[in-house]
């Protein structure tokens, strides 16, 4: 792997990539869809991985061009403060900044120090999330994508060779300048063009950041040698050899990313593992209301159509699982005891059969987000899950002795009748403010600007783990079944069915519904916070999309719910009906009395 030559796809050596900056490339590989497109029978492209190309902008505008005004978004994955180039002839991303706005509502940041205490004192793990990000990119580049840092190495020689001042710099210390900065990198990748043209101010912000970040961690090089970086990063060095470091160097900080952080660090550092995500910021604990309605309404001005996803096939976790979790920030303490009730049982096991407790500490989240969990989807999970953490054994260096002492584990927990009844007593308790979550933030998807995106089978409940367990065969004759009975069903009796998934298939049914009928409210309808009034306001997220429909939906249930009754919320004059249980809602209610049936409001205004 370290020694080959070629581009690929990430480290998987039988996916070359393909010069779509060449026209005869793009053509060749572009002609079946663009003659669906122009047959009528494609309405959207989902360009994946656009971050891999050497000119992301320009291969954008050449589909735009060839494929129309159809409807195109791109797998961009945007870090916590990252926007989308406002450049780019496209409709938006594939929604994984918005799974990421809404996952944050449900996170109590209350819970954030005890949890973080809990995590330390029982894996021993203390290293910081930032540090923890560059040392497993810094490996990555070392064992993974080796080749790709040895071919900036030489164009970095090059460089040096152009400039007297910089001849005598050895190729050692090229490479590890170039390592430290792609280690510190806070996004994917930069966007500036081989002239140097295209800089944006958010481009000079993100390099400098890194830079500086890297002199820090590596003040045994010479300063001038990360100022001439710079120079590269930022276009501000002519030639050849400067301008393809440049274009080389964003194609590099991506794989990086991508393979350190979400496929390695995510691995890793388990304090909370609702947050760890594509896209996300395990360091950044939870998020108030005021700061959703703040993305929702940029994302209503600047990208309308940009897609909403709360579930992928690259999702860690299913929504409905990160959801269940989610209610462990607000029971920190009944969780803490629950991870210590469960180690005393499984301390009697043999001890060959105990892996690392950070290993252990996963897989305990692991059974309560996806509870009901399998013997065999729980072994290939946390198989999965150690390997592409690479701490004891990995996919290239496999330790079977590792391998075997933790498959051992996790059978003897899944066999065992006291730890099973354990697990199935903590997740009944925390059930229905999981329920509860995954109807909030379905609604939220299914009604907030933008164009939501229904991952197969997730109509119903779907408690999923990573691939392959996300890609199960979808049972669409049970949901064409539940689908037909929520037709004529009220939300109350719903929720009396709620294991069944009644509940989350009458919220997506009733709201797709409502878009069918109003799609001029959704597509072009703004959006505006509606005001909550009480102490417990910030337990309400309440907006309103074009006037006449509102979306009314709980955070923090458990610790919000016996608090209902001390908030009103104020809807704009008119009569609402809600689209749940028919009832009659006017200028104001109190929260209790509006979810008194059913957990979430969808309102409609009438005429």
């Amino acid at each position: 792997v370290q020694e080959l030559d070629y581009r690929r796809f990430f480290d998987i050596n039988s996916l070359v990539a393909l010069r779509q900056e060449e026209p005869e490339v793009f053509d060749a590989t572009h002609e079946l869809v663009l003659s669906l497109i122009a047959q009528g029978s494609v309405g959207g492209v989902r360009v994946d991985h656009i971050d891999g190309l050497r000119e992301p902008r320009g291969y954008l505008e050449r589909l735009r061009v060839t494929a129309g005004e159809v409807f195109i978004v791109v797998e961009k994955i945007l870090e916590t403060d990252e926007r989308l180039p406002q450049a780019w002839p496209v409709h938006g991303t594939t929604g994984y900044d918005f799974l990421n706005e809404v996952l944050r509502l449900f996170v109590d940041p209350r819970g954030e120090q005890p949890l973080d205490d809990l995590y330390r004192s029982f894996t021993g793990e203390r290293e910081p999330f930032e540090d923890v990000v560059r040392s497993k990119k810094t490996m990555v580049m070392r064992e993974l994508l080796a080749s790709d840092v040895e071919r900036l190495t030489a164009l970095f020689v090059d460089v040096c060779e152009d400039n007297r001042n910089y001849r005598d710099f050895t190729r050692p210390e090229l490479r590890d300048c170039l390592r430290a900065t792609i280690a510190a990198f806070p996004v994917y990748r930069t966007y500036v063009e081989g002239n140097g043209k295209g800089a944006t101010e958010d481009d000079h912000r993100l390099i400098e950041t890194a830079v500086h970040q890297a002199r820090i961690d590596r003040p045994d090089l010479d300063p001038d040698l990360f100022e001439l970086l710079h120079g590269v990063l930022v276009g501000n060095v002519e030639g050849r050899p400067g301008s393809e470091l440049l274009l080389r160097f964003q194609q590099v900080t991506g794989p990086v990313t991508a393979k350190g952080m979400e496929d390695t660090v995510f691995y890793n550092f388990n304090r909370f593992v609702a947050l760890n995500e594509v896209g996300g910021d395990p360091s950044r604990f939870g998020a108030p209301p005021s700061e959703f309605h703040d993305r929702c309404t940029e994302r209503a001005r600047s990208w309308p159509r940009s897609m909403l996803a709360t579930s992928t096939h690259d999702t860690k976790r299913s929504d409905d699982a990160r959801a269940r979790l989610c209610v462990l920030s607000e029971v920190p303490e009944r969780w803490a005891d629950a991870v210590y009730r469960w180690t005393e049982i499984t301390d009697a096991y043999p001890r060959d059969s105990r892996p690392d407790n950070n290993a252990v500490y996963l897989f305990f989240q692991s059974l309560v987000a996806a509870w009901p969990l399998s013997t065999e989807r729980a072994v290939a999970y946390m198989e999965k899950a150690t390997k592409e953490a690479k701490a004891f054994t990995s996919w290239i260096d496999p330790d079977p002795d590792y391998d075997s002492t933790l498959r051992a584990f996790v059978e003897a927990c899944l066999g065992d009748p006291r730890l099973v009844q354990e697990v199935e007593t903590f997740v009944d308790e925390i059930a229905d403010a999981g329920y509860v979550n995954s109807l909030a933030q379905t609604l939220v998807k299914l009604t907030a600007p933008g164009v939501p995106d229904i991952y197969q089978g997730s109509e119903l409940w779907d408690f999923s783990l990573v691939d392959p367990d996300n890609r199960r065969p979808v049972d669409y004759a049970a949901r064409r079944d539940l689908l037909d009975r929520v037709e004529s069903i009220t939300g109350a009796e719903a929720w009396a069915a709620r294991a069944s998934g009644a509940p989350k298939m009458l919220v997506t049914s009733r709201a797709l519904q409502l878009i069918n009928e109003h799609p001029d409210l959704f597509a072009s309808g703004g959006y505006e916070p509606i005001a909550v009034a009480g102490d417990a306001a910030e337990h309400v997220v309440a907006y309103a999309r074009g006037g006449r429909v509102a979306c009314v939906v709980p955070r923090l249930w458990m610790a919000g719910r016996d608090r209902f009754d001390q908030i009103l919320l104020q809807l704009p004059e008119g009569r609402w009906r809600n689209a749940f249980d028919d009832a009659v809602v006017w200028h104001s209610i109190s929260i209790a009395e509006l979810w008194r049936d059913f957990p979430v409001a969808l309102l409609v205004r009438e005429q």
